[in-house]
């Protein structure tokens, strides 16, 4: 690639806990060739996704080309955060041969797309596409309407106000602004969720768009990078509940960190978690617990009820044996000391 070529950037988007870390690591390590970069960016101050590729890193994606944008939307932070973060990875000596764009599972992709129209980088830079997750077994429930006939009779009775919840909203625009689909998790969906999740994605779609199914990540490099998308320049073809608006409200969502103890049973830990988003409506929990007599860190990672654990390495000398967790749900589910009693078992005093 040529110092005039224009670098190509893809944006891979999806719901929380939807395996875009999974795919992202995935292709670090099958690049065919291509050396890569990542910027991976946050909901929540604990680094969970940027730390596990980090650990993968190989010759073709080393570990400083592997960025992490934490507690901030890349898209209202253009200035201060993201167009610095790629200025710094095109300034790599080698220098990438693209870039892959990690958002958090709560961002609105559109937004980030007119970041790359930006004077500074726009002449150097090109979104070769926007890749979109969606957990089959998820999608094919619902779980971004709570409660489908309510809303649809709801909007019946009153077509003039806008009833669809803040996560739909989400869903809808990450379908509307991709180039492709990734069905993850096909295996727990099954032959009939993977129809439904075909069949909803293609409702939401606002043009025909090819649906891959993809099981932990594997696919083939060819199928999403190389697109030529040029996303940036493509716009309109990609309607959002947001344009018009001079800003999107991250408002709707909310994280809170909940500091544990040393765990004396992993599966009690779960248990707890599983009642939280039981019974609080938590939409996602990440994050590292330290286990009594285990020289290894456990790795934490819940969507709703569903949750899953593995340890990933050993705590470092002088590392403080701690455990530290995200919980992020939409804004009026959020009760810290409620949740951090339901976590810990320990009462926290109202503030």
């Amino acid at each position: 690639m040529s110092d005039l070529s224009k670098l190509p950037v893809t944006v891979i988007t999806g719901f929380l806990g939807s395996g875009k870390t999974t795919l992202i690591r995935h292709l670090m390590q099958n690049p065919q060739g291509k050396r890569l970069a990542v910027v991976v960016n946050e909901f929540g101050d604990v680094g969970v996704d940027g730390e596990i590729l980090k650990s993968c890193a190989i010759p073709d994606c080393p570990a400083e080309n592997i960025m992490e944008l934490s507690n901030g939307c890349i898209c209202c932070t253009v200035a201060d955060d993201f167009i610095p973060t790629i200025e710094a990875l095109m300034a790599l000596d080698p220098r990438p041969d693209h870039i892959l764009i990690e958002t958090s599972g709560l961002a609105l992709p559109k937004p980030l797309l007119k970041a790359f129209d930006w004077p500074d980088i726009r002449s150097r830079i090109t979104v070769d596409g926007v890749i979109a997750l969606a957990d089959a077994e998820a999608v094919a429930a619902g779980r971004f309407a709570p409660d489908v006939a309510r809303v649809d009779a709801q909007r019946m009775a009153d077509d003039s106000i806008d009833h669809e919840t803040p996560l739909s909203e989400v869903f809808e625009d990450q379908i509307s602004c991709a180039d492709i689909i990734l069905l993850t998790k096909p295996d727990l969906a099954g032959p009939d969720g993977i129809a439904k999740a075909r069949e909803i994605i293609a409702a939401e779609a606002p043009r025909p768009l090819p649906v891959v199914e993809v099981a932990e990540g594997a696919v083939d490099v060819r199928v999403v990078l190389g697109l030529e998308a040029a996303a940036e320049d493509d716009m309109d073809a990609r309607p959002s509940h947001h344009d018009g608006a001079d800003d999107h409200e991250h408002d709707d969502f909310e994280s809170i960190v909940v500091e544990l103890p040393e765990q004396a049973d992993p599966a009690d830990l779960v248990a707890r978690i599983e009642r939280l988003a039981n019974e609080r409506n938590i939409l996602r929990v990440k994050g590292y617990v330290a286990v009594t007599d285990k020289p290894m860190r456990l790795l934490v990672q819940a969507v709703g009820a569903r949750v899953r654990h593995q340890y990933d390495r050993p705590w470092t000398p002088g590392e403080a044996r701690r455990g530290r967790l995200v919980v992020i749900a939409e804004h009026d589910d959020i009760d810290a000391a409620a949740i951090n009693e339901m976590l810990t078992g320990l009462a926290v005093a109202a503030e």
